[in-house]
């Protein structure tokens, strides 16, 4: 039957589910807060340079083949995606590097590198995290868990495959170095997570990673949005941009539509939020029709730790460097800076850091014989305390200061183009809670049955997508969640 669906926000979750609905038929209108689409993967343009806002790390490709076959169509005629080798290149205070792809033969020429001893334990753990990725993602990425039975049923499966340990710990049943053990264990930070508290079914990742390869997309990840974009108002969906909703309006424990800021009211038979669902309770529901999720539960939950991003264009190539397309940048302290961001929640002196070098792959995206770059730190969330009015430009030196030093000589006269977003950006125009950059925090017990669910437990005709519902952050997490939410609509 032909529904009227709203969706709140055109991040890919929100993108996914509405192509999805679309195709099937359903009358279905994006409400977009913000001038342009994409959510996170908002794309900045700065004198003649493009910035892709969020994710840069594209993989699981074929979520994107789904989409487009359910229209017939072929994501090749949208946008092109290009495999990227090595998939990271991550370095040590040392700056000595360790590089990997799917070749498990050089990822093993690098691991000898390091330590030769480790070469049959990562071996061994990629033998292991095959079984992890059936049952995490094949499995399970896709299937709601709406009632504990669905949960209990797992249980088994759980336990055999050691759920109960961390990423962390998992990787150094099979890794002595520690260096390695860094390498393969960082991959949690990508959906939020800390490597020492995250349950061990996101080794999936690497696992995930070799399966699929790490793509980049021609023009920057906002290509593949604008292709989305493009795909869904071919199937009759429409967008309106600047469009922020007050509220979501209730009526007998059932959503019947939005109220936008300026009080326009738009009924619907069917809400899907891409927005935060922590916001999306708080701030768009009167608590009063909410049994389940009170403020005091939503502030009771664990939330991601948040981001400093500097997007960053100099008027010099630095490609003849040992910089690669994606860098991980570990400090001398793996743990010990994990526990300032995420336990103590303090803004530490030294810093980790992500840089992104586009224009290695794609100089399309810069000025003639310009760089583009990105770098990533992960911060405390805002239950720090951090003043970030204060302390961004401070932090913003410190991280441009130390690449300078290491590994982008003359950067800061060089610099003719850049934009900085921090926790407050996460808050105040993301609408993420307590400006955390990747929602609910993917331990143990906020995940599968224990984390916001895609169907609401309040309202039967309010759904999610996106990081902070079943199965989680990163790209195919949140299309996957659209693919769950497109299924429970249609049995509805």
């Amino acid at each position: 039957m032909k529904k009227k669906i709203i969706v709140i926000g055109s991040g890919f979750g929100g993108l996914g589910a509405a192509i999805r609905l679309a195709a099937k038929g359903h009358d279905v209108e994006i409400y977009e807060k913000r001038d342009k689409p994409g959510g996170r993967a908002y794309v900045y343009e700065v004198n003649g340079f493009k910035f892709d806002g969020g994710p840069t790390v594209v993989t699981a490709p074929f979520l994107f083949d789904e989409l487009f076959a359910l229209a017939g169509k072929k994501k090749e005629d949208y946008f092109t995606l290009k495999a990227l080798d090595p998939f990271y290149r991550i370095f040590n205070h040392k700056k000595e590097y360790f590089d990997y792809n799917a070749d498990t033969n050089f990822t093993l020429s690098q691991i000898e590198r390091f330590s030769p001893e480790d070469k049959q334990g990562y071996l061994d753990f990629i033998k292991t995290t095959k079984a992890i990725f059936q049952k995490g993602f094949v499995e399970l990425a896709d299937k709601p868990f709406t009632n504990f039975g669905d949960m209990m049923k797992i249980v088994p499966d759980m336990i055999k495959l050691k759920s109960h340990k961390t990423v962390y710990s998992y990787v150094s049943g099979f890794i002595k170095n520690e260096f390695l053990r860094e390498c393969f264990s960082f991959h949690p930070l990508l959906v939020g997570g800390n490597p020492f508290d995250t349950t061990s079914i996101y080794a999936l990742i690497h696992y995930l990673e070799r399966e699929w390869g790490i793509h980049y997309a021609m023009g920057g990840t906002g290509t593949i949005v604008s292709g989305l974009v493009r795909l869904f108002e071919e199937l009759g969906g429409k967008i309106h941009y600047n469009a922020e909703i007050k509220e979501i309006t209730v009526k007998d424990k059932k959503v019947n539509g939005i109220r936008l800021m300026d009080d326009t009211i738009i009924a619907a038979d069917a809400v899907v939020s891409n927005a935060d669902v922590a916001f999306t309770y708080r701030n768009m529901i009167d608590e009063k029709y909410r049994s389940k999720y009170s403020n005091k539960k939503i502030e009771g939950m664990r939330y991601s730790m948040s981001l400093f991003v500097i997007y960053f264009g100099t008027k010099k190539r630095y490609n003849s460097g040992n910089i690669a397309h994606h860098n991980i940048i570990l400090g001398s302290r793996y743990k010990e800076l994990l526990n300032d961001i995420f336990k103590r929640k303090i803004l530490a002196e030294d810093f980790s850091l992500y840089l992104h070098m586009p224009t290695l792959t794609d100089s399309s995206i810069a000025p003639d014989g310009c760089e583009g770059f990105y770098v990533l730190s992960p911060v405390p969330h805002l239950a720090s305390g951090t003043d970030w009015k204060t302390e961004a430009k401070p932090y913003r030196d410190k991280i441009m200061r130390f690449l300078q030093e290491t590994y982008l000589p003359d950067l800061e006269e060089n610099i003719i183009a850049e934009h900085y977003i921090d926790p407050l950006h996460f808050q105040g125009t993301l609408n993420s809670y307590l400006g955390s950059a990747f929602s609910v925090e993917p331990i143990f017990t906020q995940s599968a049955w224990f984390r916001p669910h895609n169907l609401s437990e309040d309202f039967e005709n309010l759904y999610f997508v996106g990081a902070g519902t079943h199965p989680g952050a990163g790209l195919p997490g949140v299309l996957s969640s659209a693919k769950i939410v497109d299924n429970m609509i249609a049995r509805a």
